[in-house]
């Protein structure tokens, strides 16, 4: 990983943390960063300088911040920080976008209250839930869009609408999952 990459992932990592959090980390670092120093932190950024100045964090250097992070219940950013960076997400084809995203879009409007439960059935772990949750958690639709959005990024090339629909019954959604069939057929015979 270059020192770019590194501090890109640096960057998602900081952007993902809550204020709580980011004190929680501030106080288990209090014996590597002085306290004048902590008042000064205000961001995952300013933290991840001091950890880097006192030798703490580097990019061959992350068990300490992964071993905090973990500590926060925050084990999908540990695992990031270890992870090679990879910004190009492999897609699925073309076709197979095109039904996804006419998938999400009727997921997205039938969905509602539960979706915890389809985004467990998908693969996804708790704390991803709990992230998607914390970012938006006050509209719904939209926090089904990142669910689907995240599961996506995980299966990569390998993201099908087949499995979305299975989830989708697995978890007795059918009528979800009829709409959605439904929504394909219809846009099939458009084309």
């Amino acid at each position: 990983m270059s020192s770019l990459q590194f501090n890109a992932v640096l960057l998602e990592i900081s952007n993902q943390l809550s204020a709580q959090q980011l004190e929680d980390l501030k106080f288990m670092c209090r014996d590597v960063i002085g306290k004048r120093d902590q008042e000064k932190i205000n961001s995952g950024l300013k933290l991840f300088q001091y950890l880097t100045e006192r030798g703490k964090l580097g990019e061959a250097n992350t068990e300490y911040l992964s071993d905090l992070l973990q500590k926060v219940h925050r084990q999908d950013l540990a695992d990031r920080i270890g992870a090679p960076y990879d910004p190009i997400v492999k897609e699925p084809g073309e076709a197979e976008r095109a039904k996804l995203d006419i998938a999400t879009e009727v997921i997205a409007e039938n969905l509602g209250k539960t979706w915890r439960k389809l985004g467990r059935k998908l693969g996804l772990k708790d704390v991803k839930l709990d992230s998607i949750h914390r970012r938006h958690p006050t509209e719904l639709e939209e926090t089904v869009v990142e669910l689907l959005r995240e599961w996506r990024k995980s299966r990569g090339a390998e993201a099908r609408v087949e499995e979305l629909i299975k989830a989708l019954r697995d978890c007795q959604y059918n009528l979800t999952a009829d709409k959605v069939e439904d929504k394909l057929r219809q846009t099939a015979l458009a084309d």
